[in-house]
């Protein structure tokens, strides 16, 4: 009589293969968010040398006019910032509309890196700490200026439409990085939704952006700041996440990564939605930079109907 013969088990289906793992992501450290502080604040300090507050007024009515000399500030009652006057911010790039519209432009992108004092700088630049560093890190420095870049772009559209639409003959000059930082608080609520399936803790952390842009705001309303370029920001900067701020779905993987062995139905890169918010996206942003820059080009002829007061500003 014959031992049994020993049991062996079946070999594996052939389309069998373990479950894919997308490799561990690279380690990105972010460099431009420093760079961005460290830009704002050499220019701030370039700013104040062109100030010169001493040869306005003398020395002891500046601030730390004994300390500082040339680079002191204006009195308290001038400017509650701390900071230098608004007509040296309008001569070294400020945001000035009827300028803007008479041949200069480019004021809508230089004004974003100017701030009008110390008190300003210095609370933007933590702003954009908070939510600067993480989209850097998640999204590297090419797509994170773009943001950037763009939604202070837009913020400075909307501050421009804002007052000629209601007082052509005003004369506030605006600067400051808001407009983009709160494109970027725009940026990270669109990134969220977009690329929701690799998240986790997701309705907590968009009412903590919604709270965070409204406090915000809030702020701007009651200290009343250039609130319009602030809502332009966020609403352009929104609208550039769902563009340029897409991740792979959960359960991608490269096919770098895959071995030629796996037959297994494989995950899409990306999926409907996300190809649909962001096309849906592009055009709306197409829309809305050609109705503000077609809008804000035009005034000259709009200029033509008011009274000579207005014309002659």
């Amino acid at each position: 009589m014959y031992p049994p013969a020993p049991y062996y088990a079946p070999p594996p289906p052939a389309y069998y293969a373990p479950p894919l793992m997308p490799p561990p992501p690279k380690r990105y450290s972010p460099w431009l968010v420093p760079l961005i502080f460290l830009v704002n604040l050499g220019l701030f300090i370039w700013i104040m040398y062109e100030n010169n507050c001493p040869s306005k007024i003398s020395k002891d009515q500046c601030m730390l006019g004994q300390y500082l000399d040339r680079f002191s500030f204006q009195p308290w009652k001038d400017n509650r910032m701390v900071g230098p006057t608004p007509e040296t911010l309008q001569r070294l790039g400020g945001l000035d509309r009827k300028l803007v519209v008479d041949g200069e432009p480019w004021r809508l992108l230089s004004s974003m890196w100017l701030h009008a004092g110390l008190i300003h700088l210095f609370a933007n630049m933590l702003s954009l700490d908070f939510v600067g560093l993480r989209l850097e890190r998640d999204f590297g420095f090419h797509r994170f200026v773009f943001v950037y870049v763009l939604a202070g772009l837009g913020g400075n559209l909307a501050s421009c439409l804002n007052i000629i639409k209601h007082d052509w003959s005003s004369k506030t000059i605006s600067v400051g990085a808001s407009g983009a930082i709160f494109g970027l608080l725009g940026a990270s609520l669109s990134e969220l939704i977009t690329n929701w399936t690799v998240y986790d803790d997701k309705c907590s952390t968009i009412m903590i952006l919604i709270l965070n842009a409204a406090l915000n705001l809030a702020i701007g309303f009651l200290l009343k700041m250039d609130n319009s370029g602030h809502v332009g920001g966020l609403v352009t900067g929104f609208f550039l996440g769902f563009v340029l701020l897409v991740k792979p779905q959960f359960g991608y993987v490269s096919s770098k990564y895959i071995p030629s062995y796996h037959q297994v139905k494989r995950t899409a890169r990306h999926n409907f939605c996300q190809y649909f918010l962001g096309l849906l996206a592009l055009v709306v942003l197409v829309i809305l930079y050609g109705v503000g820059v077609g809008k804000l080009f035009n005034i000259k002829e709009i200029k033509e109907h008011l009274p000579d007061s207005v014309k002659n500003y």
